[in-house]
């Protein structure tokens, strides 16, 4: 172990298949380890010198996931957490009932995150079922003006959010009837949602397939953008989350 400390990928079950030796961060790659703890395994490698979430480090640490997440399921942790020591990672994982509990919970499932925008291009179907929009637009064609654009171009982005929220209701109560869970993501600029689905791999052609259809069928209130499979981020639970608060962001 190097001075900068351990950086963590994830938690398996004890015997996980291909984790030892795999590539990891760092350039050169960081040989990537499984730190036993009681039925368990910390997937983890030296935490490389001046780590920083460069390109090729945030793509190691996904593609290592999703690996291992084809041999079993696996706790997997954000990019850039770095425990000071093996024996500190240990001792916050002890004891493992919650843990694998979890484990049991992401078996065979893959997150699969959604996005909705507003549809920009939507602006005459917008015109036709809005009324205040067809008014302002009417007199700031009449009287052309600053504040006319103003009011105009307020009543058409409030109008559109509007749409694409509708929609992305619909959309995400539809989904969420093919997922096992689902959680909601940070705030991204933009979006109108941003929904993570815990989705069976059984069900992973079913759900994107709705997905799609979805997409035409809203086409003209929202614009979906759907991500994954995923390492289950956003399904780490609340007991996993707590314990390894010890282990801190290293970049």
């Amino acid at each position: 172990m190097t001075a900068h400390g351990v950086y963590v990928y994830g938690i398996v079950r004890s015997g996980h298949p291909g984790v030892d030796g795999r590539p990891g961060v760092g350039l050169p790659p960081r040989p990537v380890r499984a730190l036993p703890v009681s039925g368990l395994a910390a997937v983890v490698s030296d935490a490389p010198e001046g780590l920083r979430a460069r390109r090729r480090d945030l793509m190691a640490h996904q593609d290592l996931l999703l690996a291992l997440a084809a041999h079993g399921p696996v706790l997997p942790m954000r990019f850039g957490m770095v425990a000071p020591d093996e024996d500190s990672l240990v001792s916050r994982l002890e004891p493992p009932e919650d843990h694998l509990a979890a484990l049991e919970r992401l078996a065979d499932r893959a997150e699969m995150n959604l996005k909705a925008m507003p549809a920009e291009d939507a602006l005459e179907d917008l015109v036709r079922q809005d009324a205040r929009v067809r008014r302002l637009r009417q007199a700031a064609l009449r009287v052309p003006g600053y504040e006319a654009d103003v009011r105009l171009g307020e009543a058409v982005a409030a109008g559109l959010d509007r749409r694409a929220r509708e929609a992305a209701r619909l959309v995400a109560a539809e989904l969420s009837a093919l997922a096992d869970g689902t959680a909601p993501g940070s705030r991204t600029p933009g979006c109108v949602l941003n929904t993570s689905f815990l989705v069976p791999r059984a069900r992973m052609e079913r759900f994107t397939a709705a997905a799609e259809e979805l997409a035409v069928r809203h086409r003209r209130r929202a614009v979906l953008r759907l991500t994954g499979p995923l390492p289950c981020y956003s399904f780490v639970d609340t007991a996993t989350a707590s314990a390894l608060r010890s282990v801190r962001a290293g970049v």
